[in-house]
């Protein structure tokens, strides 16, 4: 690492612009409700004060970060056993009616070699059509990558978020459509979002659609709710986190203790999955931080989730896991 001692928030917005913040930062419980304010939290959310007001705020530009040098990295082999191990008790608490889906985590570590961490924040501003680029630096830890699942964005009562579930490689994309296990998984998600939902607004689900990313296809469903009356964002964070997606079906406090268990168990960065927003002059913007690395110091890690339901089979899942992190390298070239 360089010994950077700044700190950063990057996020880009469905503006299509790239808003970085500079720190320090001064750090509040709640949404102040003026100028720009970023939301970091964890996995948990107990961090005591996720609303960071930044110093300055600017636009991402292609010269930004263009001084840090690309990361070389020597990654570590990632061994099944632990993935499987949970894959198998997952399993248990399916037939024995704990849950109905929930969603571990393989992570791939690796040791910096060469280059600045940083430098993975070059082409940020670069990302496309269906990715938000995020980013958070404080010091020499931090985390950045292109989540393609909005958490939810919020102006004047209109609460956008969407269903983002099930996946497969773009080359088969024509079998995919028709793949009953992926639309099982996904309409576990798009479901329990609509029920979930209906008490604050008027629920408007669009129709299944296929969302290509590239080098994967998932299934995305648009989910629109015209609000009733105000809620604090606080308050539809805690409502929205963990989405259907990323967290365990139902979702209570015994299922929610076996997925934290599981993700220690299995090393998954306490970010990873997290809700990570702006909040700009009244509209607020928030996504889930997938599809990224994390790093403290010298060691970095690539983390990837699949949702495991009674149809899942395990080599399925595990080959998921693997071309999901691939995805996440090809997209920083490391």
């Amino acid at each position: 690492m360089s010994g950077n001692k700044q700190s950063y928030a990057i996020l880009k917005t469905p503006k299509g612009k790239t808003l970085v913040g500079v720190g320090p930062f001064k750090e509040f419980k709640e949404c102040p409700h003026t100028g720009v304010a970023f939301y970091k939290n964890n996995f948990a959310l107990d961090e005591v004060r996720p609303w960071k007001v930044p110093q300055e705020v600017f636009e991402l530009s292609a010269s930004d970060f263009a001084q840090f040098n690309k990361p070389s990295i020597e990654w570590q082999e990632l061994e099944p056993d632990g993935f499987t191990g949970v894959f198998r008790e997952i399993n248990e608490a399916i037939h024995r009616g704990i849950v109905e889906k929930s969603v571990p985590v393989a992570t791939e570590f690796g040791r910096l070699l060469s280059g600045d961490m940083l430098g993975l924040l070059r082409d940020l501003h670069l990302a496309g059509e269906n990715f938000y680029a995020y980013g958070w630096v404080d010091g020499d830890d931090g985390f950045c990558g292109y989540t393609p699942e909005l958490l939810f964005h919020l102006r004047k009562g209109r609460f956008k978020t969407m269903a983002l579930a099930g996946t497969a490689q773009s080359d088969e994309r024509s079998i995919f459509a028709f793949d009953e296990k992926e639309i099982r998984e996904h309409e576990y998600v798009a479901q329990t979002l609509v029920a979930s939902l209906s008490d604050i607004g008027m629920v408007k689900r669009s129709e299944r659609q296929i969302m290509d990313l590239g080098s994967l296809v998932h299934f995305h469903t648009p989910i629109e709710i015209f609000m009733y009356g105000d809620h604090s964002i606080d308050f539809l964070l805690r409502k929205m986190h963990p989405t259907p997606a990323l967290g365990p079906l139902p979702r209570t406090v015994e299922t929610l203790k076996y997925l934290h268990e599981w993700r220690e168990r299995l090393r998954a960065p306490a970010h990873f999955g997290a809700p990570f927003g702006a909040y700009d002059h009244g509209e607020f913007h928030a996504v889930v931080t997938i599809r990224g690395a994390y790093w403290q110091g010298s060691t970095i890690a690539v983390p990837s989730g699949c949702g495991v339901i009674e149809a899942s089979r395990l080599t399925n899942e595990w080959r998921e896991l693997g071309l999901k992190r691939s995805a996440v390298k090809a997209s920083f070239g490391i």
